[in-house]
C-alpha cells in the first residue's frame, strides 16, 4: 500500500456538543464508514455505528451486550459526517461529545473469498474494512476481508446475542487474544484463529463453539492492515517513569488506544482533539462507561509517542502493551531511533 499523505481524508475526530432533539454533525471531511461515538462529560456507554450493519444499529464496546436499536441514535452517514437523534446517549442538550470515524468504502459486496460468505465495505488506500458474517460452528472457517493485504490488527463482536469482543493483534500471534469490553490479559487458546494468521485475502475466526463462530450467530467484524503514513499497529514495553517509553509511528498521532498484555489493566484512548492532549490529557477507556479523566501524560512527536506516568495502565516498568495508532500527518524522511 502507498503512503498516505492526508490521513484525515480517511480518520478524523469530531467534536459536538448535544441540542436534545436532532443535528447533523458537520466537518469530518468524508462520508464515514465508522462512527465511534462517547458522551465526554458524564457515565454513558460508548455507541458505535456502521454503514454495513445499517443506521440505528449500535454495540457498545463497553459491554458484552447485543446489538441494539433505536431511531433516536445515529439516523444517517452525510456526505460531510452524520446525523444523530434525540438520544441522552448520543445527542443530550449541552452535552459534549467525541466521535471517531473512518472511511471505508461507502458501498458493500459480498465476498466470497473465504470458506463462510461475508458483507464487506473496504478501503484498500487505508487499509479499513467492516466484514459482516454468520457462523456455522465449524472448525477452521474463515471469511474475506477485502483489504488485499493482510490485516495487522481485526476485532469481531457477535450481533444478536450476549458475547465477548475478541481482538487479533499481530504482536500477540495467531494463539492469542483481547477482549475489548474487559480489563483481562491476554489469553491464549489455539482454537480462537485456528491457530492461524491472516493473508492477503482472509482471516481465520474460531472453531466450532467458539464465541466468534456460533451456528446462526451473527457478527460484525473491523480489520485494519498497516499504511505507512496512516497506520500503525505495534506493541512497547512500559519503563515506569514520567519520561516514558518512545513509541516510533512514522507519523503524528491523531488516535492512540491501547492495552496491557498482562494484569488486569483498563484499556485508554486518546486522541488530538480535545484538550490537554500534550499535558493531562482527556483520556477514555473503551472498557469503561466512565467519564473523562486525566491521569496520563501523553507527549506526542511528530513521529510518535510517549505515555508519560508510572501508571501500569499505560507505561508500568517492564509491562508489554499493544496500541493502535493512526495518523494527523505523515512524516517523510525522519529517524525512527529518534523522537522530534
Amino acid at each position: 500500500m502507498a503512503q498516505i499523505n492526508k490521513p484525515n481524508l480517511y480518520f478524523n475526530t469530531k467534536l459536538y456538543t448535544g441540542n436534545g432533539s436532532t443535528q447533523s454533525i458537520t466537518g469530518v471531511g468524508f462520508q464515514p464508514d465508522w462512527v465511534w461515538i462517547k458522551e465526554r462529560d458524564d457515565t454513558s456507554n460508548h455507541n458505535l455505528y456502521d454503514s454495513v450493519r445499517g443506521v440505528e444499529n449500535y454495540i457498545y464496546s463497553n459491554e458484552t451486550t447485543a446489538e441494539l436499536s433505536g431511531t433516536n441514535s445515529l439516523t444517517a452517514f452525510d456526505s460531510d459526517g452524520f446525523s444523530v437523534g434525540s438520544g441522552t446517549f448520543i445527542n443530550q442538550s449541552g452535552q459534549g461529545y467525541v466521535s471517531w470515524n473512518w472511511l471505508a468504502s461507502n458501498t458493500t459486496a459480498s465476498n466470497t473469498d473465504g470458506s463462510i460468505t461475508s458483507t464487506v465495505s473496504a478501503n484498500t488506500t487505508s487499509g479499513f474494512s467492516i466484514a459482516t458474517y454468520t457462523g456455522n460452528n465449524t472448525n477452521a472457517q474463515t471469511i474475506g476481508h477485502g483489504l488485499g493485504v493482510a490485516p495487522k490488527v481485526y476485532i469481531i463482536k457477535r450481533r444478536d446475542s450476549t458475547s465477548a469482543w475478541g481482538m487479533y493483534h499481530g504482536s500477540l500471534g495467531a494463539n492469542k487474544y483481547l477482549q475489548l469490553e474487559s480489563t483481562n490479559a491476554e489469553a491464549t487458546d489455539t482454537g480462537i484463529w485456528n491457530n492461524t494468521a491472516p493473508t492477503s485475502s482472509v482471516l481465520s475466526i474460531g472453531n466450532a463453539g467458539y464465541f466468534n463462530n456460533v451456528s446462526g450467530g451473527t457478527y460484525v467484524c473491523y480489520a485494519f492492515a498497516e499504511v505507512k503514513g496512516f497506520s500503525k499497529f505495534g506493541s512497547y514495553v512500559g519503563n515506569g517513569s514520567t519520561d516514558g517509553t518512545f513509541v516510533y509511528t512514522g507519523f503524528k498521532p491523531a488516535f492512540v488506544m491501547g492495552k496491557a498484555t498482562s494484569g488486569n489493566e483498563n484499556w485508554f484512548m486518546n486522541d488530538n482533539k480535545r484538550l490537554g492532549y500534550n499535558d493531562k490529557n482527556y483520556r477514555l477507556y473503551p472498557n469503561l462507561s466512565n467519564n473523562e479523566a486525566t491521569d496520563i501524560n501523553m507527549d506526542i512527536f511528530s513521529n510518535g509517542f510517549k505515555l508519560n506516568s508510572i501508571n501500569g495502565n499505560s507505561n508500568g516498568s517492564g509491562i508489554t502493551y499493544i496500541y493502535m495508532a493512526f495518523a494527523e500527518e505523515p512524516l517523510v524522511g525522519d529517524n525512527p531511533a529518534t523522537a522530534r
